[in-house]
């Protein structure tokens, strides 16, 4: 029997030590976290404000105000998720 310890491919080990780091990262970061940068639902909830205000636009006038309102409560939800957006980000 030698004395010398096993060969091991050092390729191995940098994958392995990688490896590990990577799922000690995973679990220190919190899946709410990793969540907040897609925010799927709240993009999806953006563009489709952003394309009713762009049909308001292009609607006819004659709405006895109601489209203008419409076009304004519109503005202020597009506001409103772009400023959950940025704080939801932020956390």
């Amino acid at each position: 029997m030698s004395d010398r310890p096993p060969y091991v491919d050092r390729r191995s080990v940098v994958a392995a030590v990688a490896a590990a780091a990577a799922g000690v990262m995973a679990a220190a970061l919190p899946a709410r976290e990793a969540a907040a940068e897609n925010q799927p639902h709240m993009r999806a909830a953006l563009q489709a404000l952003q394309n009713a205000r762009n049909q308001l636009q292009q609607a006819t006038a004659d709405k006895g105000g109601h489209r203008v309102n419409a076009l304004s409560h519109v503005n202020a939800a597009i506001a409103e998720v772009q400023k959950g957006i940025a704080f939801d980000n932020r956390r």
